[in-house]
């Protein structure tokens, strides 16, 4: 049942992201963002990110992950980088920015880092 959940949500956010180019164009990420607090990043992640990314895996691209050497790979090793993927979206990825304040961005970001670094 979970796995049907996450495959139909990230079916989802594939169309919405599909559907919203201008919005991905037109995002800008400063680089004035707070310093993020990993532990609260986990509880955001745990309930809004989990669906597509337990583990730190991806279930829409299996190879770009949020394993350490997967980000460092595609050149995500970096807080600021993973505020925009969040905030701005890509591919599957949709654009969360408008609802999600930089301090909440900047925690998901610190906690994908410190999960990477512990091997998830």
């Amino acid at each position: 049942m979970k796995k049907l959940l996450a495959i139909i949500l990230a079916v989802a956010l594939f169309t919405f992201s599909l559907s919203s180019p201008a919005l991905a164009a037109s995002c800008e990420v400063d680089a004035s963002y707070p310093a993020g607090i990993a532990a609260k990043g986990a509880k955001t992640f745990n309930s809004k990110c989990i669906a597509c990314h337990a583990g730190g895996k991806n279930n829409v691209k299996k190879e770009k992950t949020l394993e350490k050497d997967a980000l460092q790979k595609y050149e995500m090793y970096d807080a600021m980088k993973i505020i925009t993927q969040v905030k701005c979206g890509k591919g599957a990825m949709p654009a969360l920015g408008k609802r999600w304040k930089p301090q909440k961005l900047a925690n998901i970001a610190a906690y994908v880092l410190e999960q990477a670094d512990q091997g998830w």
